[in-house]
């Protein structure tokens, strides 16, 4: 497994350029790496995920035209992230607000501690938010739910957010890392490009049915039974021991 880690610890991990700027790159060397199968985000210490972006940047970059180039920032690094070919999990303690909560919703996974608080306060702000990302935040909790979300930029608790399907599950503070680890390795023990079809095949499904890229699944699929992994899968089924899936 791998991590990204957002350090800003002082600001409560708050998001600044350099840091939306470093994503899509992070997220390409991940991706490219045979021996990530599985990636987890998290906020440096337990106080925040991630608060937000970094509002002492906006008077600079987030107004007339810089305001355009910001959120095309913002969308290079939630598109690479979205795009990412291995499962993705958000490990969030604490603060998961305007900016966190977008990056989190990217994740194919959601786990939340107990303390933990989600929020997108663009209506205090007075910013406009792009179509693309209410986009995501809908096919996350659904139409009514994100109308309650962003017309109110009220503050939602962890069990709040479960009960919407914003977050997956929700576990005492103390117990959240050791979990989210547990899964991340039995994810990681599973054939990578079973995972890797599921992955892109799931994602297709979000899309109108002229839209789907039919011939990406049926490629991804036989390359399931076209694999090594496969004839082990059914070797170790077999001799009934686990299986050593070694993506390829």
């Amino acid at each position: 497994m791998a991590w990204i880690v957002f350090d800003q610890e002082e600001r409560r991990n708050a998001i600044n350029d350099a840091m939306w700027d470093a994503i899509p790159d992070l997220v390409a060397d991940l991706d490219a790496d045979p021996d990530v199968r599985v990636v987890i985000m998290r906020g440096r210490g337990e106080v925040a995920f991630v608060s937000g972006a970094d509002i002492s940047e906006f008077e600079k970059n987030r107004v007339g035209p810089a305001a355009r180039e910001y959120d095309a920032r913002n969308a290079r690094a939630f598109q690479a992230l979205a795009d990412l070919s291995k499962p993705l999990i958000a490990l969030v303690h604490g603060f998961c607000v305007g900016g966190g909560c977008a990056i989190a919703l990217n994740a194919d996974l959601r786990f939340a501690a107990d303390d933990a608080v989600f929020a997108i306060p663009a209506a205090r702000l007075g910013l406009g938010y792009s179509g693309s990302g209410l986009e995501t935040l809908v096919n996350v909790v659904g139409l009514p739910a994100a109308k309650e979300i962003f017309f109110t930029a009220r503050r939602f608790n962890a069990e709040e957010a479960r009960s919407i399907g914003l977050v997956n599950r929700v576990l005492p503070k103390s117990e959240l890392d050791a979990f989210v680890e547990k899964t991340a390795r039995q994810i990681a023990e599973n054939a990578p490009l079973t995972v890797r079809s599921a992955k892109l095949i799931l994602g297709q499904l979000r899309r109108y049915p002229g839209e789907r890229d039919l011939e990406a699944e049926v490629r991804s699929i036989d390359a399931c039974y076209a694999s090594d992994d496969y004839a082990e899968g059914v070797r170790a089924f077999l001799e009934k021991r686990p299986p050593n899936f070694r993506g390829r």
